[in-house]
């Protein structure tokens, strides 16, 4: 008997308020169970607009704990409701002074199973993230869900292969990357990194950007959103470049032990030969 997940992931547009913006989720989510969906990702920091286009104070009220945040509680709910898996990327407040580009994941029984934190923090025009995040503390964790092994690399850690290598040698099977990628910076290298990862380190990975125009910057967000399996090809179509679109597919996890049977790339690897590439 074949393992499919059918997985899903939303790209959203910015509604103007944290309320509505997490009510609109919540639909999405219950559509995406009502279609069998067993496990759902959303975009970047998916309940706030992405403020770092501007490095202003006033933004720091995004910010939330994690676990005990709102947001990630009410997620939990809407895990048990849906018995869905879900990523939950949001802006996380430590302590005073400590915050974080972070994603919990939620089992589909509602347990909070851990989070990711972004590692690579980007400080270039439109993507002022230095200003607001620390860089990722945590590792990085594979959860052990219910539809397999998930794992999560946020938005401009894709640009670096060692994370993608380190969820592979961890076991991941699926890898969310949430993003929120504007057009013009980086358009080409979206169809090619996401890819080029999953071939690399053969596993399936769900590559999520933001859509449209928001009311900070003059970013223009390019959708684009996909899966794309083992062997670099793309599940069913890509997202449009324009418009808000819930994309539902399945993913065949039998996939990820055929192609690693014939590219052996795991037991190829040469560490011992590797030690320059940690060198700072």
């Amino acid at each position: 008997m074949s393992h499919v997940v059918r997985a899903a992931l939303v790209q959203a547009t910015w509604t103007g308020d944290t309320e509505s913006m997490i009510a609109k989720h919540e639909e999405h989510a219950r559509e995406a169970a009502r279609q069998g969906a067993k496990i759902i990702g959303f975009q970047e920091v998916f309940n706030a607009p992405y403020f770092c286009q501007v490095q202003e104070p006033e933004h720091y009220r995004w910010a939330e704990p994690v676990p005990d945040g709102p947001t990630v509680r009410r997620m939990q709910d809407l895990a048990r409701e849906t018995g869905m898996v879900i990523v939950v990327p949001v802006f996380e407040i430590e302590q005073s002074g400590f915050y974080y580009n972070t994603a919990a994941v939620i089992d589909a029984d509602g347990s909070y199973l851990g989070k990711y934190r972004k590692h690579h923090i980007p400080q270039v025009k439109g993507f002022w993230e230095k200003y607001y995040f620390k860089p990722g503390n945590a590792g990085w964790p594979v959860f052990d869900t219910a539809v397999g092994k998930v794992g999560v690399y946020i938005c401009y850690d894709r640009h670096f292969p060692e994370g993608w290598r380190q969820l592979g040698l961890g076991g991941a099977q699926l890898v969310y990357n949430p993003s929120a990628t504007s057009r013009g910076l980086s358009s080409h290298l979206w169809q090619l990194e996401q890819p080029a990862s999953a071939v690399a380190n053969e596993y399936f990975v769900a590559a999520i950007n933001r859509v449209g125009r928001e009311e900070y910057g003059d970013n223009d967000f390019y959708g684009t959103s996909y899966f794309v399996d083992p062997r670099g090809q793309f599940v069913g179509e890509v997202a449009s470049d324009e418009e808000e679109e819930l994309v539902v597919r399945d993913l065949d996890f039998d996939l990820i032990e055929e192609v690693r049977t014939q590219w052996a790339f795991y037991r190829d690897r040469r560490p011992d030969a590797y030690d320059g590439l940690v060198e700072p």
